[in-house]
């Protein structure tokens, strides 16, 4: 052992790698497969609920539990196999059985599921599949015949997958009994792992399948709010360009829009991601069937390029466009603020030539109430130097008004000089 402490979590995140192992399938067999969510914030459910529901299945059957910690499952159950997934927002139990039945597709074969423990399930079904294995037909018209029968033509997708490993058909519809219907005619020489890695494919390409077209049915319920607060954004555009309306009630009204496309924006972020991210996974499981045409039939790529992308265009322009608007309000906004600014602007320039009128005419009162201070002083000062001078005006032998008028021009000088002086200090 080298002298190094390993990460805490080194091991298990290595076991993780190799904690989902494919199942090991012969031909004929049967599959049962079932997809549960909850309906409401799934990704931030009590994921303990799924794993208390898992073991009161395995209970019913008397098999073991599973840890107490464990986001996957894979172990004998009677006379079954069960494969049990939790994923981020989904729960998924795989059921095998190593016999077929002579019925195609019975709808007894979801009676593993007991009933009680269906209406019991942490959420509803957002898919399940009947998947019939057989080994692969002497001919190809066996295989036509019989997928005639068992599906509707007009949807069915059939291609030969993993260079003549098998053939898998599916027409992706719903049957009467709640399930879709997948087909798989292994070859001779493909071994029971490969088997089950494609099986395991078309049951991930159905859960991803389903799961992303919830983005589609959110695109639907969001489409009139996107119309009315398009049409309600582009008026308010079209108001900006006139004199009459008023800039700040306009801001207003596009704040109002700003916030009701945030809002949207906060309560799809997480399903347009997700609808991504399952888009993409589809796209690659089909890809890793390495598929090639059967009898001139459309592939199961194909039968997604015609049915399934458009859906997944729909929803990745509806995003683009939240993102559009949500763009063009801000740039609407911004324009309307540096409106608004300029005007107010303009309002200030107002007040302050307002202001500087004010000032001046403050300063000619200021300086008529000073000439006015300057002769009310210079009144009392005569008068004071009066007082202080009459006796002096009997030695001159001059009378008291002569005195008065003699000191009345200096006084005033006096007065005026240091009322400029003081006037001067204050500035």
């Amino acid at each position: 052992m080298a002298p190094i402490k390993d990460y805490p979590q080194r091991y298990a995140l290595t076991g993780e790698l190799h904690a989902r192992p494919f199942p090991s399938l012969k031909a004929p067999s049967t599959a049962v497969f079932l997809a549960i969510k909850q309906p409401d914030d799934a990704a931030n459910r009590d994921k303990s609920t799924d794993l208390a529901h898992l073991t009161a299945l395995l209970d019913h059957y008397g098999a073991p539990k599973p840890d107490p910690q464990a986001t996957h499952y894979y172990g004998e159950m009677g006379k079954y196999w069960l494969k049990w997934e939790q994923h981020t927002e989904l729960v998924t139990y795989t059921v095998f059985r190593d016999e077929a039945g002579e019925r195609a597709f019975d709808p007894g074969e979801f009676d593993v599921f007991p009933d009680y423990w269906l209406s019991e399930a942490p959420g509803g079904r957002i898919t399940s599949a009947l998947i019939r294995l057989m080994p692969k037909p002497a001919t190809d018209k066996e295989i036509s015949e019989k997928l005639s029968d068992w599906f509707v033509p007009e949807s069915l997708a059939v291609a030969d997958v993993l260079e003549g490993a098998a053939v898998v058909a599916s027409d992706f519809r719903i049957d009467s009994a709640g399930h879709l219907r997948i087909a798989l005619f292994k070859d001779d020489k493909t071994g029971t792992r490969r088997t089950g890695r494609i099986v395991q494919r078309l049951c991930e390409i159905e859960m991803y399948k389903s799961a992303s077209m919830l983005g589609f049915s959110m695109v639907r319920w969001m489409a009139p709010q996107l119309n009315d607060l398009d049409a309600k954004l582009t008026d308010l555009m079209a108001q900006m360009k006139g004199p009459a309306a008023k800039a700040e009630d306009t801001l207003h009204a596009l704040l109002d829009i700003s916030v009701e496309l945030e809002e949207l924006s906060v309560k799809t972020a997480f399903r347009f991601g997700a609808t991504g991210a399952y888009r993409a996974i589809v796209g690659q499981r089909i890809e890793a069937l390495r598929e090639n045409r059967f009898l001139s039939r459309q592939s199961i790529a194909e039968f997604m390029m015609r049915r399934y992308e458009p859906a997944m265009r729909t929803v990745q322009s509806s995003e683009t466009r939240l993102k559009t608007m949500s763009a063009r309000a801000i740039r609407a906004s911004e324009l309307l603020r540096t409106r608004v600014d300029v005007e107010r602007s303009a309002q200030n320039q107002e007040i302050l030539a307002s202001m500087d009128k004010r000032a001046d005419l403050q300063l000619r009162l200021q300086r008529t109430v000073e000439g006015l201070s300057v002769v009310a002083i210079s009144y009392y000062a005569v008068s004071l130097a009066g007082y202080l001078l009459y006796p002096a005006a009997e030695v001159l032998g001059a009378s008291k008004g002569v005195l008065t008028a003699l000191i009345t021009l200096p006084v005033v000088a006096a007065v005026w000089l240091m009322v400029r002086r003081l006037r001067k200090h204050l500035d």
